[in-house]
This record gives structure tokens, sequence and C-alpha cells, in this order.
């Protein structure tokens, strides 16, 4: 029976070390493999942006994976010009705590955009997957605008 491992590895930065080492070697999978592959498919990518991966392992130890985009909220706050920050702790308070910043649709479209390459995404209306960014934006208290 296959197994799944969901992992999150930033680009260009996949090593044998935690958290990719211990998840594929519990397996039965040498890590290097899988290291020099990522590496190679996630070259077009900036170095260390967080690429989720679901990684299909099959009972003879072969195994394939598939590299999705990166997360909802690093996109909404790499737009935020703040990737290495977080949301706010008491989302969409505006009245309480200021907001975390202030993107335009246009922002949240265009991260939508970047969403729908996603296989699991494919099939979705583009109107479904804003709605969806929408309350990405809002649980981490980011200010939509018009």
């Amino acid at each position: 029976m296959n197994s799944i491992v969901k992992l999150i590895v930033g680009a260009g930065k996949a090593a044998p070390s935690p958290p990719v080492g211990p998840a594929l070697g519990s397996k039965g999978i040498k890590a290097i493999d899988f290291c020099k592959e990522f590496n190679a498919r996630t070259a077009n990518y900036a170095v260390d942006v967080p690429i989720p991966c679901l990684i299909t392992i099959k009972p003879d130890r072969s195994f394939q994976f598939e590299i999705k985009s990166p997360p909802t909220g690093y996109l909404l706050l790499k737009a935020l010009g703040n990737p290495a920050g977080k949301g706010s702790a008491q989302a969409n308070k505006f009245d309480i705590v200021p907001p975390v910043g202030e993107l335009s649709l246009k922002h949240i479209y265009e991260i939508a955009k970047i969403k729908k390459t996603d296989d699991r995404h494919k099939d979705l209306e583009m109107k479904s997957i804003v709605k969806t960014v929408l309350g990405v934006a809002k649980s981490m208290g980011v200010k939509v605008v018009p």
C-alpha cells in the first residue's frame, strides 16, 4: 500500500537533514535522491520560498512527488513586503488592533492566479479561489481595499 508524506521545504534548499531526512528515511527512501530532484524542480523559484509537496511512496520504495504553489499566507505576507512576518493575533478586529497591512483586490486576484496553477485548484472557478484568498487574508489581519 502506498504511503503519503507531506512536507514544506524551502525551494532549492532540500537537504537530507530534518525535516526531509527523518520523514523519508523512516519510510525507507534515500533522502538525497528526493533532495536532488526537488531542488532541480524548484530551481525556477526564489531560494527559500516555502514549497509544499506531497510525496507518494510505493511498497517497492520508489516514490513520486507533486509540488504545489507556496502557501497563501506566505504569498499574502510577501505581497505586503514582509515574507518573514506573521499575521495578526486578533485578526479582523481593526478597531482594537491595527491591520498587519493593506492589499488591493488586484493583489488578491494575482495570488488567486498563482493558486489556480495547483492541480487541486485547476477545476475551480477563479471566483471561489479569490474568496478563499480573501478569507485567509481576513484571518491573518490583512485589510483588503478595493
